[in-house]
């Protein structure tokens, strides 16, 4: 509770997140990029009609694009615009970032994963983490620790 009150004051608020990403891939770095959006796209998320379970990250000459992200438009939308909710948007990252992040998902890998989508300081921005993926035992081996942490929080609250 208190963590959400100290991200609203930094003008930081969650739109969505990708809680399935942790999950499925060891995130090594994070990055922040922001998003080339259109208006109504920005009032969608104003809403909190945004969704990237299924989203990915991925680099077509030396640039970023996420894809698969859906942004539901909503009803108020203008009626000469064309609204494509899972349209391919590009990531705004600096140069070096995307030349670096070029280099280590074509060479060493990695992927790129969207972790959560959020504001900061009036504009959307998304949290992009440098990934490898988990191996089934990973998995299991994460379950089963988070199984253990449950049960000693559990175990401790009875004193």
């Amino acid at each position: 509770m208190a963590q959400t009150k100290d991200k609203q004051k930094d003008g930081e608020r969650l739109i969505a997140e990708n809680r399935k990403a942790r999950y499925d891939y060891f995130i090594e770095e994070r990055l922040e990029a922001g998003i080339a959006l259109e208006g109504w796209e920005v009032k969608a998320l104003r809403a909190g009609k945004a969704q990237i379970a299924e989203a990915y990250v991925y680099m077509k000459d030396a640039e970023a694009f996420l894809f698969g992200a859906h942004f539901a438009p909503l009803k108020t939308t203008s009626t000469h615009v064309t609204a494509d909710p899972i349209r391919t948007r590009k990531l705004l990252l600096k140069r070096s970032e995307l030349a670096r992040l070029v280099g280590l998902t074509e060479r060493k890998g990695y992927t790129l994963v969207p972790l959560d989508l959020h504001w900061q300081n009036g504009r959307a921005k998304l949290t992009v983490g440098l990934a490898k993926g988990k191996k089934q035992h990973d998995k299991r081996a994460t379950d089963k620790d988070r199984d253990w942490q449950r049960d000693k929080a559990r175990i401790l609250r009875r004193g």
